[in-house]
């Protein structure tokens, strides 16, 4: 929950080394430089969130998952709140910047536009349409967060600031950034016998994970504590590393905008991905000049996610060569799209959580039954909250936002089998 006066104070609810303050303490921390230039940040508590990938065998079309790993990361309550304040000052100065340089309408993510993923995906596809005769590149970066380079990272934030060198205030959050530690919630829950299937009873019984005195004399004694001893590398996930990878990449924006701009095309980027849409003879030069200026910046292309798509105006509709995969829609150069994978991690979300609901229920059907209540029948308010058209947010409603504000008929058709899968999956 956001404060309103100070939008950069948001209550968090999980569990971690301090406890959750209120806004007056904090703002007797973030606004003190000194409190925060001597502060002792504290660990990160990172644990590893898996999604599977779908693809299709192209031999025997069989189905396969292949899992997906992505490492969280987040920290203590106030040290969150002070990545918080000073994102606020840092993003008041690079919004300057990107005005100043022209480049508002080009970087995509982590900004305060009023629009989604959906809106991106959309004007970049009426782009295309706009210009019928056109390639587009979508080129990606390799474990872009885990490769910033520190020293290079530390350059761009003094450029920001107008200063050869930190002040210390900004620069205590800068080492804290780049030269973190992190503890695994796996281990850190085992050693402190939390349990780890119960977050809301854990969150009930405690305030933070341990006493300060148990974190020293446990924790530590323990070695669980993992230093980021490297040169790069800031963690995915604190409220601050998102604003800073924007940063990092700063220079990078410009002279990536103006080589498309003068190519006659454009240039987006959000976070990791980036789209050019330029004339189709200058399609081949374009990997080649990002990667040239990349290898300024210590960071790498994934080679193998890079997509070159070619669209070609016909008498009846704009042809491409292979559709064009951007921000989880897929586009022919006509309809758009969801991906098949985003529909195949619905259906399996959808199906665990179904099961556990029939479980849950026979549990407490159970207990019902040995004290002579009647059974209750499946709760399925909370299912259609998660995984239907009529909850609030979730896969299917962010489905047909995409679908009303795309105009697309061919999403929409997608969607149309999923309810019946719900109810199919519900009455086994």
């Amino acid at each position: 929950m956001e404060s309103r006066e100070n939008p950069w104070f948001r209550k968090r609810g999980y569990l971690h080394f301090d406890k959750p303050i209120s806004v007056e303490h904090a703002l007797d921390i973030v606004t003190n430089p000194n409190t925060v230039a001597t502060h002792s940040f504290l660990p990160l508590v990172t644990f590893t969130s898996t999604t599977y990938k779908v693809q299709k065998d192209k031999g025997t079309n069989a189905i396969n998952k292949i899992p997906k790993e992505r490492p969280i990361a987040y920290s203590s309550h106030v040290d969150s709140h002070i990545y918080s304040y000073y994102t606020a000052i840092l993003d008041e100065l690079y919004e300057q910047e990107l005005k100043t340089h022209g480049i508002s309408k080009n970087i995509l993510a982590f900004r305060k536009l009023n629009k989604s993923n959906i809106e991106f995906a959309y004007e970049a596809f009426q782009e295309i349409k706009k210009r019928g005769n056109c390639s587009a590149i979508a080129l990606d970066l390799s474990k872009f967060f885990d490769t910033l380079d520190h020293s290079i990272l530390k350059d761009s934030w003094c450029r920001l600031l107008a200063t050869d060198k930190l002040p210390e205030d900004h620069y205590a959050v800068f080492k804290s950034i780049t030269k973190f530690s992190k503890v695994d919630k796996n281990e850190v829950y085992d050693l402190l016998g939390i349990p780890k299937n119960n977050a809301k009873h854990a969150k009930k019984s405690r305030k933070q994970i341990c006493s300060f005195e148990d974190f020293r004399n446990k924790v530590r004694k323990a070695n669980l504590i993992v230093p980021n001893k490297a040169n790069y590398g800031i963690p995915q996930g604190s409220p601050i590393s998102a604003l800073l990878s924007n940063i990092y990449m700063f220079n990078f924006d410009i002279e990536m905008n103006e080589y498309a701009s003068a190519l006659g095309g454009v240039y987006f980027r959000y976070c990791d991905d980036m789209l050019f849409i330029v004339p189709s003879h200058e399609k081949k030069n374009i990997a080649g000049e990002a990667e040239k200026r990349l290898l300024k910046l210590k960071v790498h292309l994934n080679v193998n996610k890079t997509e070159i798509r070619e669209f070609l105006f016909t008498p009846t509709k704009i042809k491409c060569d292979k559709p064009l995969q951007y921000l989880g829609f897929i586009f022919d150069g006509e309809n758009i799209f969801l991906r098949s994978s985003s529909l195949s991690r619905y259906s399996d979300r959808m199906k665990r959580g179904v099961r556990l609901a029939k479980a849950t229920m026979k549990r407490k059907n159970k207990i019902r039954k040995i004290k002579g209540l009647s059974k209750k029948e499946l709760f399925k308010e909370k299912i259609y909250a998660r995984y239907a058209h009529v909850g609030r947010r979730n896969f299917l409603t962010y489905g047909y936002r995409a679908s009303r504000i795309m105009n697309s008929n061919s999403i929409r058709k997608q969607l149309k089998p999923l309810w019946e899968r719900l109810q199919k999956e519900i009455h086994k």
